[in-house]
């Protein structure tokens, strides 16, 4: 019996082809998000251990506000030059450095545009002279205190070199400040910068006041120990000295959480890789079990006879499924070999973009490994079981006549179809509803997949009537009536195939509905509520937003026409011990005039030192009322005690909490990250813009917009990701192109003695070929309209249970919809040209005696 299924094998080695690449691609997707993301960590391990190659101990003041990764980056406060001076004294301390290194020193390019970094930070430092790490490549070491020194990965990226007058801009003082370049220093190994981090080291007073906002104060204190101390006893004895407040690590600690903290991100990364791969992988179980479906069904008189000679049940299904793990192992082997490739790629391009990032040398985890054998052989078993219990069910009679397959009741699918949809739409619900608790994202994601997997079952109910009404489009020719014909002849084949190219057209249509309805929802609020003309702001392309000097919004004050200047500061604070974000308006009036907020109690309209705003959600959720004391504790300073003094209808664009202006000094970003003004009946903005635009001059990072294009800008973002997203899901629309010529090939040799038939009577070799053309575009346009109206329904979902978070209008993006179509159409005649190449190459009198 396995020298049969091998010689089977063997002789159908073509027709396995496409299934196995199936399987390929998706595995390679599954084994490279490994490899990727295990190169990256053993390279910012190196990273980090470079970095704090030398500190025996460090030393950095307790961030006040704790935060998780989602809800931003907490913010040490500074260490005052005091401690470095007590730390000095601790028994076994030979030398300890008082350190500047802050994020948001950013470098004015020969170009005149802020050099920009996505992910690396941009470091603004105090020169502490060369070590075994740093050296300096060209020039001299900054001594006056308009001297500066950069990386060579900066120098590049700038576009500078020694002597240059430079513009720097910092976050203590936005307006960009002139520096003279006398230094470049790269680092050890021949590398230009460490991790792709821009560094720019300044004389330790100007760092202070640049980087910190006042002096005499590091971020933190770096310690070597006496020859023959132990890391971990100075530790202890500098955190006693030091007392609480502070955190005492040893380098080696420093380093692994520095490496922990960007891991954890990287597996959030990895997490949708993974997801992706899932996708693809379903798609290729589609694929997968079509195949073995058609060749069951071709080998019946061969199963038959097998049977006939005592073959039993058992052994038929084990063929199948050792020709279904023949193939599942040697496309888990070619898709390990290709997921190395592609995580080696990814992981170069990531070093280049996040600016030379030195990859660590590329490793193969053993995640990797298991990941591809695993999931390619159980997907590709699984798939098989189906048509493996089909084949064993062959009666051996079959054997002796000749035997069409007949077509099968479809109660039974369509009944399991109704079931496994109706489970999947329950869980959405639950989930989308928020009433799964911290199984919302597992229920939501259950949910989708059952419901596609419901899809596909209920497929063959409606196949054949709606492939029939697309056919007619075809009907007015003999090849075409046929092409309709063949595609509607076997509703679960052509469900089947419909279905692998339904799911990656759904899911790109469901989050286009989203995103799309999120940026319509987004600008008409933005229409609605923001009652001003003109608006100061930048783009994010770091952890921190760009802010400006507050000096422009008194000066745009006193531009003839305006009549309401707001700048607005922002920041992540602990209210009454949870984190919440708070914001400060320069002008208090602004919340009701620019902002249309309403008072539900007490007064919006002024704020005095010691008192807050609260939102009227936030003051629900928190039990807060007018004349409630409320504890806030900001990123710099003491927890402070205010007295709510006023509570606002919530809207989307207000914040939960806002402060008296004289809270901002205190905020990670000391200065406005937003300014909004509100022009006197008359003024216009043509007249107006040019004049703030002035002010400007010195912020490059910032611009002045008007309402539309500051909305423009704003939610352009979400095009950005609805773009990686379908970059990401065309594997899955490749996958089920895949499934479409599979399908058409397996087909035409099925159908083989049919073929000839025909040419016999008449039909000519190019419209055979447009008769398996028809029949290939039925199948895809049928395909992309089930993704089409399963996305549509899938997105519709999701926004309307988003109504409460501001996403109120659904959009529903017709251009693309009809786009998918006419792609699906064209995705058609390209999946047919090989099997109507091959149809139309039959010889006629071989295929009349083909049995």
């Amino acid at each position: 019996m396995f020298r049969a299924t091998w010689k089977s094998l063997l002789a159908r080695k073509v027709r396995l082809v496409l299934s196995g690449l199936a399987v390929v691609l998706g595995v390679m997707f599954v084994s490279g998000a490994f490899v990727l993301t295990d190169t990256l960590g053993r390279s910012f391990d190196q990273v980090f251990a470079d970095a704090y190659e030398g500190v025996d101990v460090n030393v950095n003041a307790t961030p006040k506000v704790a935060l998780d990764e989602l809800e931003g980056e907490p913010v040490s406060p500074p260490v005052p030059a005091a401690l470095l001076e007590r730390v000095r004294t601790v028994a076994g301390v030979a030398e300890a450095t008082g350190i500047i290194a802050a994020d948001g020193a950013l470098m004015i390019g020969s170009n005149g545009k802020v050099v920009t970094s996505f992910g690396p930070p941009q470091l603004g430092e105090n020169w502490l002279g060369e070590s075994d790490l740093l050296t300096l490549r060209e020039g001299r070491e900054p001594r006056a205190d308009d001297e500066i020194v950069i990386n060579a990965a900066l120098a590049q990226a700038a576009g500078v070199k020694v002597g240059d007058r430079v513009g720097v801009q910092t976050p203590f003082k936005s307006k960009k400040e002139d520096f003279h370049l006398v230094g470049i220093f790269g680092f050890s190994g021949g590398r230009d910068s460490l991790g792709g981090a821009n560094e720019i080291a300044f004389t330790t007073p100007v760092a202070q006041r640049l980087m910190l906002g006042e002096p005499d104060v590091f971020t933190n204190i770096s310690v070597q120990a006496v020859d023959g101390v132990g890391e971990e006893k100075l530790r202890d004895d500098i955190a006693a000295a030091v007392g609480d407040g502070y955190q005492v690590r040893t380098g080696e600690q420093m380093s692994a959480d520095a490496a922990a903290g960007l891991k954890e991100g990287l597996s959030f990364f990895n997490k949708i890789l993974l997801g992706f791969a899932a996708v693809a992988l379903l798609v290729g179980t589609f694929l997968i079990l079509n195949t073995f479906s058609i060749i069951v069904a071709q080998r019946t008189r061969e199963l038959a006879l097998m049977r006939a000679i005592g073959a039993s049940g058992r052994q038929i299904i084990g063929s199948v499924v050792l020709e279904a793990i023949a193939v599942g192992l040697i496309a888990s082997v070619l898709g390990l070999a290709a997921g190395i490739g592609v995580g080696a790629l990814l992981a170069y391009l990531f070093g280049e973009l996040a600016g030379g990032l030195a990859l660590a040398g590329l490793g193969v985890p053993a995640a990797a490994v298991i990941g591809a054998f695993g999931v390619g052989l159980v997907i590709t078993v699984v798939a098989a079981l189906l048509p493996a219990l089909r084949a064993a069910r062959i009666p051996p009679i079959a054997a002796m006549q000749d035997v069409a397959t007949p077509d099968r009741p479809l109660t039974k699918v369509t009944v399991s179809g109704g079931i496994v949809t109706a489970i999947g739409a329950t869980l959405l619900f639950l989930g989308l509803s928020g009433n799964a608790g911290d199984l919302t994202l597992q229920t939501i994601l259950g949910g989708v997949f059952l419901a596609f997997i419901g899809m596909a079952l209920l497929t063959p109910l409606i196949s054949r009537p709606v492939v029939g009404l697309l056919g007619a489009v075809f009907a007015w020719s003999v090849p075409g009536k046929l092409g309709r014909l063949n595609s509607g002849r076997n509703p679960r084949r052509t469900a089947i195939t419909a279905a692998a190219l339904m799911v990656g057209i759904a899911l790109v249509t469901g989050v286009t509905v989203i995103l799309d309805s999120a940026k319509s929802s987004i600008s008409a609020l933005a229409e609605d509520q923001i009652n001003a003309e003109l608006v100061i702001s930048g783009v994010q392309s770091g952890p921190r937003p760009p802010s400006f000097d507050p000096a422009v919004l008194e000066q745009a004050a006193a531009i003839p026409g305006v009549q309401l200047v707001d700048g607005e500061y922002g920041d992540m604070a602990e209210v009454d011990g949870k984190a919440t974000w708070v914001a400060v308006s320069s002008n208090v009036a602004a919340l009701e005039r620019i902002f249309s907020a309403k008072a539900t109690a007490g007064d919006i309209s002024r704020l005095g030192p010691d008192q807050m705003l609260f939102s009227s959600d936030t003051a629900k959720s928190r039990n807060v009322s007018v004349g409630s004391r409320v504890t806030v504790q900001l990123s710099r300073g003491e927890a402070r005690t205010y007295t709510v003094s006023g509570i606002y209808q919530s809207t989307e664009l207000t914040s939960p909490v806002v402060l008296p202006p004289q809270a901002a000094r205190d905020f990670a970003i000391p200065q406005p990250i937003q300014g909004f003004l509100q022009l006197a009946p008359g003024a216009r903005v043509e007249d107006v813009r040019p004049q703030v635009e002035t002010l400007l001059a010195d912020n490059p990072q910032v611009s002045v917009a008007d309402r539309a294009a500051f909305i423009k800008q704003q939610t352009s973002q979400l095009d950005g990701l609805l773009q990686m997203i379908q970059i990401l899901l065309a594997l899955a629309i490749v996958i089920a192109v895949l499934g479409i010529i599979n399908t058409l090939a397996l087909s035409v040799l099925e159908r083989t003695r049919e073929l000839g038939l025909l040419r016999a009577i008449g039909l000519r070799r190019a419209q055979t070929m447009r008769m398996i053309t028809v029949e290939a575009v039925v199948i895809s346009v049928f395909g992309a309209l089930l993704g089409v109206a399963v996305g549509t329904g899938l997105g519709a979902a999701v926004v309307e249970a988003l109504k409460d978070e501001g996403i109120t209008d659904l959009v529903l993006p017709w251009g693309q919809m009809g786009l998918f179509l006419g792609l699906a159409a064209i995705i058609g005649v390209v999946a047919a040209v090989l099997p109507a190449i091959r149809a139309a190459r039959i010889n006629v009198l071989g295929a009349i005696a083909h049995d």
